[in-house]
């Protein structure tokens, strides 16, 4: 039985799931799985043979691989469809999800805004467009009219510098491959522009309003855009001009050299200069270059790209430019970033002026506001909103509500007005508006959530890893709760890529803590609380640091008092889904139930498909005799060990994944499930018209209801919370 809870008063509500769990039966204690045939495949690295009697799973067409698919949602579905607390979960969530969410305006120097909402339950944010602050909004695009199941999803748009043109890129089923559209402002009008193949871009107006720049890879072999394990490479800039078919469009530069690398092209706020950021996949270290557009009412496309910085020995973020003087981020010399003002015509560092000097915290990003620099800085996990002259003289700090996580800064060198985006565990996204020359801070929009915070708090923690370094972790519960060792409890953790996992709010967190659980997120090494180092920390040949701080973080929970063994429960997906893939084949005895999200799970073959090979600066590639060394040694596949005990596992992956491909996960629960030496569940569950970074809010909730029932089940959660 499926209802509408916004629609539900507290005591119904109550009485559905009761009457819910009265009807249903606990999930099989003993689950008989599909078989998955095994071949003889063997894979030889450096002299070392490789079983992989599962490979045959990476040809994504094969009818066999569908039919054990379907079979294992089967099994999944059934499970999890007596949970006798999945109801209630799915009902909760869905009341606390219904609530109006705005995202920051983007600003033009005209006044007109641009912005996305979600009423609440709609499968997608709608585009609105203000022709001043004071203005009453307009629908630009409603992206929910553009599919009847919400699959087409509108990933970004970026308005014309006049705001008569909106630029909006398009994602079937949340696919990374997108496709540009050109919207009229004024009149709704689709303008006939389809620029395709397009991936990992932005897009960057000349400030006449007449093209863009964007990023592309080549045209797939046979247009086929579907066939997602296949390798992208050679990414190129071009100049797209409104009214040509893109087949006419100016390739502006390009790298053969280095098929692995990728590029971007910003246009500065003055449409003086092209800035192009030239990166070796997801590595954070990337080259700089330029192009001087001329005038930016009628700019010279075919400007000659020159270098600013090209050594490929830090990471260079330009903040903006007042004239030829250009403000860079940058961590050259500086691990935690700094403030530097540099000439185009004399970049070399050696000419540089340092505005801020490396902080205490890290520069998270920084940007040019009404003539002076407004910078973030993350403080273990934690911002700082700080605004400075270009001297370098502090001018104000801004007052933030409490511990959280400022997201979206919009600004502009000629506005006197910033809005900025303001959130916490238990403080949903607020937008706040902050009037540079006055510096008075003012509420923009403020979402109202069916929550009591009051009865809960958030802390600061920080334990000892393995090898004694000191790790920075987050707990949300209930306040005064009894540290006996009784709360179910949920570990959250990425550890990779030089990301920061701040504190945000998400709805599922205060169903969790209704129930009477623990929610703890650790900020592990690979990740960016600390800087270059604490990333450096967590890669390559030190990814094992990675995976000890998440077992000692677990650790550290049981310790003291707040949850056991058997009632902690991790939750991991992309990089994170490695993590809980590696801690459950590493530590299976610590954990009561685990959640791995489209994780990279066969790490000796994952740079073989799609965009993997961008992530070999941060995980190494087996074709390297020293990473393969390091790499078979926590790859989640290679090590899961006949007759051992595996916590209670849900997995998964989407058929329209192409960034994790799905083959990952099929691998993985095919090897983990035949080799389970006890009775607890191990269930894969595969969507489609979904991908690795998109759903639709109706299955993002379902699938929300089901992660967390799964684990609240099997962490000892066996009925709804009273009243």
């Amino acid at each position: 039985m499926k209802l509408s809870t916004h629609l539900l008063s507290a005591a119904a509500l109550a009485a559905v799931s009761v009457a819910a769990v009265a009807q249903q039966t606990a999930p099989p204690s003993a689950i008989e799985y599909p078989v998955a045939h095994k071949d003889n495949t063997v894979d030889t690295y450096f002299g070392t043979k490789v079983q992989a009697p599962y490979q045959w799973m990476e040809n994504l067409t094969d009818p066999q691989l569908h039919q054990w698919v379907d079979a294992e949602n089967k099994i999944t579905d059934d499970y999890l469809a007596k949970i006798p607390v999945r109801g209630w979960i799915d009902h909760r969530l869905t009341e606390l999800w219904n609530y109006a969410k705005e995202g920051t305006p983007d600003q033009l120097k005209n006044g007109m805004l641009f912005f996305r909402r979600n009423e609440g339950l709609q499968n997608q944010s709608v585009v609105y467009v203000q022709d001043s602050p004071t203005a009453k909004p307009r629908v630009l695009i409603d992206p929910n009219k553009l599919s009847p199941d919400g699959s087409t999803a509108l990933v970004f748009g970026v308005p014309a510098p006049d705001g008569r043109f909106y630029a909006y890129a398009l994602s079937q089923g949340g696919s990374d491959w997108e496709t540009v559209r050109v919207l009229d402002v004024r009149t709704g009008t689709k303008l006939s522009d389809a620029v395709r193949w397009v991936k990992f871009s932005g897009i960057a107006w000349t400030h006449d309003g007449k093209g863009f720049f964007y990023s592309r890879f080549p045209t797939p072999p046979n247009n086929e855009e579907s066939r997602i394990n296949q390798k992208v490479e050679n990414q190129k800039l071009y100049y797209h001009k409104l009214g040509t078919p893109q087949s006419a469009d100016k390739l502006v530069y390009s790298m053969p050299q280095h098929p692995e690398w990728g590029v971007d092209g910003r246009v500065s706020e003055d449409g003086r200069y092209l800035i192009l950021y030239v990166f070796n996949g997801t590595s954070t270290r990337n080259r700089l270059y330029y192009a001087d557009l001329g005038d930016p009412a009628h700019p010279d496309v075919g400007a000659k790209v020159q270098p600013l910085y090209t050594k490929g020995d830090a990471g260079y973020q330009s903040i903006g430019n007042i004239g030829d003087t250009l403000y860079l981020q940058t961590t050259l010399d500086a691990p935690k970033g700094r403030i530097v003002a540099a000439k185009f015509s004399a970049p070399d560092p050696a000419h540089w002026r340092v505005v801020e000097p490396e902080a205490e915290g890290v520069l998270a990003d920084a940007t040019l506001a009404d003539g002076r620099i407004l910078a973030n800085y993350s403080d273990v996990a934690k911002s700082k909103l700080e605004l400075f002259d270009t001297s370098g003289k502090l001018l104000n700090t801004l007052s933030l509500p409490t511990l959280g996580t400022v997201r979206g800064i919009s600004a502009r060198n000629d506005s006197k007005t910033v809005y900025y985006g303001f959130t916490s565990y238990l403080y949903p996204t607020t937008i706040y508006r902050y009037d540079v020359a006055d510096g008075k801070t003012s509420v923009y929009f403020k979402p109202n959530v069916k929550f009591d915070p009051s009865k809960y708090e958030t802390k600061q923690v920080f334990y000892t890893s393995k090898d004694g370094t000191r790790v920075p972790m987050f707990i949300v519960a209930k306040k005064g709760i009894a540290l006996d060792g009784s709360h179910p409890t949920v570990l959250y953790a990425y550890g990779g890529f030089d990301i920061s996992v701040t504190p945000g709010f998400n709805p599922m967190l205060p169903v969790w803590l209704e129930m009477g659980g623990v929610y703890a997120v650790a900020d592990l090494r690979g990740g960016g609380e600390y800087g270059e180092a604490w990333h450096h920390a967590g890669m390559l040949g030190k990814k094992q640091n990675v995976f000890d701080d998440f077992a000692w973080a677990a650790k550290y929970l049981i310790k003291n008092g707040y949850t056991s063994s058997k009632h902690i429960g991790i939750q991991g997906y992309s990089n994170g889904g490695l993590l809980t893939g590696a801690s459950i084949t590493q530590h299976p005895e610590l954990f009561g139930a685990a959640y791995i999200g489209h994780g990279v799970l066969d790490m000796l073959r994952y740079q073989k498909f799609s965009g993997g090979a961008f992530w070999v600066p941060e995980y190494g590639a087996s074709d390297s005799k020293q990473a393969f060394q390091w790499l078979i040694k926590f790859s989640p596949l290679q090590n899961i060990h006949q007759g051992t005990c595996y916590p209670p596992t849900l997995i998964t992956t989407s058929w329209d994944d192409d960034r994790v491909v799905p083959s990952h996960e099929f691998k993985f629960a095919a090897k983990i499930q035949q080799a389970q030496g006890c009775n607890n569940p191990i269930l894969l569950r595969t969507t489609g018209s979904t991908s690795h970074t998109y759903m639709p809010t109706d299955k993002e909730i379902q699938q929300d209801a089901d992660v967390w029932a799964f684990e609240a089940y099997n962490l000892g959660i066996k009925e709804p919370p009273a009243g």
